[in-house]
């Protein structure tokens, strides 16, 4: 099994996770499924982030995290899991605002997003409640703390 990242700075934020750090929580993420996986972290500036939530998701402000699955055809078989876009500046701001540590919530987002990209939701409650079940175990693993409690 073999996780390749393509990790991707467009942005000129500090304190920006290391490539390490970020390959660290995308296998913690995508480990537990036992295959290769190929996907791409892009951080990026507010105005892209924007950009990109407007224009697929019809909502017009920056977000901390965007996942766009690709979806293999049928019959063909490719390891390509999708990409993440990770505003920095969102993810900071949030992380002031629900007193995180940085580094724990640019896990929680990495984590978030590549769940995403495996096809968990949180449309409705029990979806909702999976997948926030799931981020938890996966960050303890990492030894950071349940992120919903602090909220």
């Amino acid at each position: 099994m073999s996780i390749d990242l393509d990790l991707q700075i467009a942005c000129n934020a500090v304190n920006l996770p290391s490539h390490q750090d970020i390959q660290l929580w995308v296998n913690t993420a995508l480990s537990p499924y036992n295959k290769a996986f190929e996907l791409t972290v892009r951080i990026v500036e507010v105005e892209e982030s924007q950009s990109l939530n407007l224009q697929y998701r019809q909502k017009d402000k920056p977000t901390n995290v965007l996942s766009f699955p690709f979806e293999v055809p049928e019959g063909i078989e490719l390891a390509l899991l999708g990409d993440l876009v990770i505003c920095a500046q969102v993810v900071q701001q949030e992380a002031e605002q629900q007193n995180k540590a940085l580094m724990h919530h640019w896990a929680h987002m990495v984590i978030h997003g590549c769940l995403h990209l495996l096809g968990y939701d949180h449309i409705d409650d029990n979806e909702a409640k999976e997948m926030e079940a799931l981020e938890i175990k996966l960050l303890s693993a990492l030894n950071i703390n349940d992120p919903y409690q602090l909220i």
